[in-house]
């Protein structure tokens, strides 16, 4: 993989590796098998995923990113999709399956989620992704 490009066959999941939620949400994610590999890229890095999605309308401080499949899903498309591809192993996949595998859920619930992420990340003194880069 060159520096300019990423491996379209894979799949990612691009979150702030900062917000301490974002962070332990995709690191108790377990994938079905179908799947593949699910490589986590952080939103503060320089990581050409992170290039394409924002080229493509995604604004990392407000979202997080799953790109798929040739496709990319942001905010609460995202968990939703992220419920979906998820296996039922364990209480915590259950649990998310149970409340973001709806559509409806899961873009009611990503607004408060959003709030709360940048009001934490705010009480930690952290800036926001754009002025990182």
């Amino acid at each position: 993989m060159s520096i300019s490009t990423f491996d379209k066959d894979k799949t990612y999941i691009v979150y702030d590796g900062e917000c301490p939620f974002c962070s332990r949400y995709v690191s108790f994610l377990r994938f079905r098998e179908a799947v593949g590999p699910v490589l986590l890229v952080n939103a503060r890095d320089d990581h050409p995923v992170v290039r394409h999605v924002e080229k493509r309308g995604v604004v990392l401080d407000r979202e997080m990113a799953l790109v798929h499949g040739g496709y990319i899903y942001s905010g609460h498309d995202c968990i939703n999709r992220m419920a979906l591809m998820s296996t039922a192993s364990g209480a915590f996949n259950r649990m998310n399956a149970f409340v973001f595998a709806s559509a409806r859920i899961s873009s009611l619930a990503y607004p408060p989620m959003r709030m709360f992420r940048n009001l934490t990340l705010r009480l930690l003194g952290k800036r926001p992704i754009r002025e990182q880069q």
